[in-house]
């Protein structure tokens, strides 16, 4: 198939210092360009991920993005500027990418990834790279490359840890490489790790991660190297220090093990017992809390937090814990607005969402950041924790 693949002389010149490496030629630039990948999210992991895929020829880029930009992005999602604030995301990233490399062809799928369009969506590329979030999001997609025999370019990344690996993988002499099922065959407790969105993420952390994610998405085209088939990469950005770890194929993977039960796209939010889309809630700023405070308005403050978190620092909110909140639910008022706060926002966020789908509550906001951003941009006198 590369064989007939031609460049015009502005792509020879644009690809030369590919071509000239002697372990990499103008044949794996070929299989650049000859290839079709399908980046699913265009967020912090997908921003590199696209840049370096566009920079480098990849012939055909499929980019899977429901989300709008929005300003908090800005920090980490180094692919959209302020003017692109309230765009799609698919369409901000193809005129970025438009820009870099006008080589190329991108398809857009403005859309959530769902059991219903995965197959459908993953089957006509050669390679895919999971930049998603959350665990429903990625057991889909590692159960679509399965089932459909793609490669799968995994990586993830939370506050200042990166993971990479490449699932789904086989070898030149026939041997196929572990999924993510093998690595974490059930998902964690639903609320047991907490999403970037609520623990954070350091914004240059996705730009190391998603470049070696990129990297691995060259070699598994190219043939070129050794890919992390196999292996489970750890990185470790505050103390600088990188883990690989081995893994292998489990007899008892529901996909592809011994006795597979699992022969099409299941329910990925029940079997994970989270949403892969949480719905927005409202927020209010820690600004706006003080404002409210100050000028003295009706509002009431909740606390979701655990009683040991509200001994340890308190901002004189009523303490109700997030595991009460239902049996509760007539103590939050429900004819003025009522400020929910935890430590960060996650807990508080899954507490509003409760009331208002089993209550239907109209006046809940979050404190966007929690507590503690509350104490670092109001009340820096108080106990941080």
């Amino acid at each position: 198939m590369s064989t007939q693949v031609t460049f015009s002389k502005e792509e020879l010149a644009r690809y030369n210092r590919h071509i000239i490496i002697p372990e990499f030629g103008l044949a794996a630039q070929q299989k650049l360009k000859a290839a079709k990948v399908l980046v699913v999210g265009s967020g912090g992991l997908g921003s590199p991920v696209l840049l370096y895929l566009a920079a480098a020829g990849i012939g055909t880029i499929g980019i899977v993005d429901f989300d709008v930009v929005d300003d908090s992005n800005l920090q980490r999602q180094v692919l959209f500027g302020v003017n692109e604030i309230g765009k799609p995301k698919v369409e901000a990233a193809k005129a970025r990418l438009q820009a870099l490399n006008p080589h190329i062809e991108l398809v857009l799928y403005n859309t959530q990834l769902t059991s219903q369009n995965a197959l459908d969506i993953i089957k006509d590329y050669d390679v895919v790279a999971d930049g998603t979030d959350n665990f429903p999001t990625r057991y889909l997609v590692n159960d679509a490359c399965v089932l459909l025999g793609k490669p799968n370019i995994y990586a993830s990344i939370f506050q200042f840890e990166g993971q990479v690996s490449v699932f789904n993988y086989t070898h030149a002499n026939g041997e196929l490489g572990p999924n993510y099922r093998d690595l974490y065959p059930t998902p964690p407790p639903p609320g047991l790790v907490p999403s970037c969105a609520e623990g954070g993420v350091l914004g240059v952390l996705p730009g190391i991660i998603g470049s070696l994610q990129a990297l691995e998405v060259i070699k598994v085209i190219t043939g070129v190297g050794e890919p992390l088939a196999g292996r489970f990469y750890i990185f470790d950005a505050l103390n600088f220090e990188s883990r690989t770890f081995n893994i292998s194929r489990r007899d008892d993977n529901p996909l592809n093990g011994k006795n597979p039960g699992i022969t099409t796209l299941i329910d990925y939010e029940q079997f994970c017992g989270v949403k892969a889309v949480e719905k927005p809630v409202k927020e209010i700023t820690p600004a706006e809390l003080y404002e409210l405070q100050v000028k003295g308005e009706p509002f009431q403050l909740i606390d979701v937090r655990e009683p040991h978190e509200f001994d340890i620092v308190n901002i004189g909110a009523e303490l109700i814990p997030l595991a009460t909140v239902a049996e509760q639910a007539d103590k939050f008022h429900k004819d003025i607005p009522v400020i929910v706060h935890c430590k960060m926002g996650g807990r508080s966020a899954k507490a509003i969402r409760e009331l208002e789908e089993k209550f239907g509550f109209t006046n809940l906001y979050n404190l966007k950041g929690g507590i503690l951003a509350y104490i670092d941009e109001v009340k820096p006198e108080l106990t941080r924790y």
